[in-house]
């Protein structure tokens, strides 16, 4: 990798380190689909959700029983801060 890429990547997982430590859960997965433009972030792996919910925002909560096990984001790249 490029020291120039290198140097920007690490500059923007250190500037998502204080809302990823916010996260309820300690372990967790992010996958992105760059053609879908989907952001999937799953708190549990493999997820097995049963039940899923969309909030307004077009986000879905993605439950196995009670339990919070994951969240799609769609048309993540058109979310900002």
């Amino acid at each position: 990798m490029e020291k120039n890429i290198a140097s920007r990547t690490v500059e923007s997982v250190t500037s998502a380190v204080p809302l990823l430590l916010k996260f309820p859960e300690r372990r967790f997965w992010v996958d992105y689909d760059v053609e879908a433009d989907v952001l999937y972030i799953s708190f549990r792996r493999p997820q097995q959700a049963t039940d899923t919910e969309m909030t307004e925002e077009g986000i879905l909560l993605r439950y196995k029983g009670d339990d919070l096990v994951g969240i799609t984001i769609l048309d993540a790249s058109t979310r900002s801060q």
